[in-house]
């Protein structure tokens, strides 16, 4: 086996070459290249070039506009920054609405952003670094596909719902953390099937709602939270929050 090293540059080259050659347009095309490129760079297997044929997958079975162009949207509070995705990626509707956020953040002490029919795809701690980099702290969440199992329960119902945390620190990299409500991100289970291994116990359950190790198995079934009831809250919290408050769909949906 030959080990190839790359620069980010290079790779985000080709990222966005083979999304374009799949039919994104230049926003969307560029847009998730750079979350992946972003991932890949800081070792997070997970959301690096694995996750490229995923997306691919989701463009050639229709659930995302590879040609949409994300929109802002009139403001109805000053606190409050709105950018329809128009079904494209949430990433370039996020970079889209990022500059208004920074401006209101710092002229109302405090601001949101909500991004609404968005396909989600990106590691959250891309988002928050943004923020950070202009010195302000961030928290970013999503629902995402039913694929986790709420304690008590025996098949998919809350999403892994993802959050993510910046907090901006002079001359020192900043403070950050991402990760999945459920035990594992969906990603990992991914990997350990590609790599032909089996899952630790308590990560999954299989489509009969009984635990299981085998990675195949766990995808045909469902995840289980982190933290068991704590982690199954907090899950449906973010469905409340990122899904249901700002007008979207939730996990089930």
């Amino acid at each position: 086996m030959t080990n190839t090293t790359i620069t980010t540059d290079a790779l985000h080259e080709r990222v966005d070459a083979i999304f374009r050659k799949a039919g994104l347009n230049p926003i969307q095309a560029s847009a998730i290249t750079r979350v992946i490129v972003a991932a890949e760079r800081d070792a997070c297997k997970s959301h690096g070039i694995y996750r490229i044929e995923g997306a691919l997958r989701t463009i050639k079975a229709g659930k995302v506009s590879p040609h949409a162009v994300p929109e802002l949207l009139p403001q109805d509070a000053p606190a409050l920054v709105k950018v329809d995705a128009k079904h494209g990626f949430a990433n370039p509707a996020f970079e889209l609405g990022l500059p208004v956020l920074i401006e209101r953040a710092r002229s109302c002490g405090i601001a949101a952003l909500a991004i609404n029919d968005a396909v989600h795809f990106s590691a959250l701690s891309v988002e928050v670094e943004a923020l950070t980099q202009a010195g302000l702290t961030g928290l970013a969440m999503c629902p995402s596909y039913a694929t986790v199992a709420p304690t008590g329960g025996n098949g998919p119902l809350l999403g892994t719902n993802p959050f993510a945390f910046g907090w901006p620190r002079e001359e020192q990299p900043p403070y950050v953390f991402d990760f999945a409500t459920s035990v594992a991100a969906r990603g990992e289970i991914e990997l350990h099937r590609r790599a032909g291994k089996k899952l630790p116990e308590g990560w999954a359950m299989d489509s009969d709602g009984r635990p299981t190790t085998d990675p195949e198995a766990a995808l045909a079934g469902a995840m289980l939270p982190f933290g068991g009831h704590k982690g199954s809250a907090i899950a449906t919290m973010i469905e409340l929050l990122a899904g249901i408050m700002i007008g979207d769909l939730t996990s089930p949906e």
